[in-house]
């Protein structure tokens, strides 16, 4: 087993800690993660139009995500609280009733930034069904996953062929 292939979050007593970074060199890193809502075709039109009675929902989202990614370290316990230098979410539709959400996190620093990148798009996507909920209760989140990051030593990472 390589050393990307061993679990790091573990001591000798194969308790949960912290990795160290201190040793580690700062880098740029930036990760892409994506996600999606599926939803009734009703649904996503009225997203569209801005006619959801909760409001922008998309605007709504996008603060919720850039908050989420912000807050990483607060909810997945063995984060690093990070510096981030930037967040950006980009919102598509898929046919008549998919909503796809692209998050792409930035930093400079000792650690990567996957979590923050999908926590954010997990954010996003709860959001939305938060602002629909009233009127489309069937939707469907996901999936979640890391499409791409860059930087540190474990080297770039892009996903190879496509998610279902």
């Amino acid at each position: 087993m390589n050393e990307t292939d061993q679990l790091t979050h573990f001591n000798e007593q194969n308790r949960a800690k912290m990795v160290d970074i201190s040793e580690k060199e700062i880098t740029k890193r930036v990760a892409t993660a994506r996600s999606q809502v599926k939803m009734k075709p009703e649904t996503l039109t009225r997203i569209r139009e801005g006619q959801i009675s909760k409001g922008d929902v998309l605007a709504v989202a996008q603060v919720a995500g850039i908050m989420a990614a912000k807050k990483t370290a607060d909810i997945i316990p063995m984060c690093h609280p990070l510096p981030l230098t930037g967040v950006d979410i980009a919102f598509a539709y898929e046919g008549e009733d998919t909503l796809l959400v692209e998050v792409t996190v930035k930093t400079t620093g000792k650690t990567g930034v996957e979590m923050e990148a999908l926590t954010a798009a997990s954010a996003v996507t709860l959001t939305v069904y938060d602002m629909c909920k009233a009127m489309d209760k069937e939707m469907i989140i996901g999936p979640t996953y890391l499409e791409s990051k860059t930087g540190g030593k474990s080297g770039d990472f892009v996903r190879s062929g496509t998610v279902e």
